[in-house]
């Protein structure tokens, strides 16, 4: 004897794979609007201090040879394989901390509650950030310039967080 139950539920809300592919479309895009940023910032300071390549040459040296960036920054010659990598390197991070981004705007889209505790937790991020290479790059954060660091991470928030606003019309943050 065969007994059937009648089972009678919900199918499981899941985002359409056309969606999840777009957050992540403009997480990259963030992204690479984010890393652009700092790097055409960099690029204007370095110009303006008759060394163009100069940052991302140190912070590629610092990142691939530590022991030689880290003990005169402001002596190390340029490479521009360090600067192609240290380019690479950055726009990744960049691309990756965007695609986060644009997974929790999502979520805070769609849950107006924890709006405000995702700026929180990206603001905290950028302070941590910032904190965080006074500890570990100070040699490096002296060679070029930390306000000119901090100024250049504010720009790339700002023009990252430009494009979400652009994207996110929907985005009603409430504490």
């Amino acid at each position: 004897m065969a007994v059937q139950f009648d089972t009678t539920s919900a199918p499981p809300v899941t985002s359409r794979p056309s969606e999840i592919s777009q957050t992540y479309q403009h997480g990259i895009v963030a992204g690479v609007i984010g890393a652009a940023t700092i790097a055409i910032w960099f690029f204007i300071v370095d110009i303006f201090n008759g060394r163009p390549f100069y940052t991302p040459s140190v912070l590629g040296t610092a990142l691939f040879r530590h022991s030689i960036a880290l003990d005169h920054p402001e002596t190390v010659p340029i490479s521009f394989a360090m600067v192609l990598f240290y380019t690479w390197v950055h726009a990744m991070i960049f691309c990756a901390i965007g695609g986060v981004a644009a997974k929790l705007l999502d979520f805070a889209e769609s849950n107006v509650n924890v709006g405000f505790g995702i700026l929180l937790l990206l603001v905290i991020f950028e302070f941590g950030f910032v904190g965080a290479a006074f500890i570990f790059a100070e040699p490096i954060l002296q060679a070029l310039a930390w306000p000119t660091v901090l100024v250049g991470n504010l720009l790339a928030a700002t023009g990252m967080a430009t494009y979400f606003w652009r994207h996110h019309p929907n985005l009603k943050i409430e504490p």
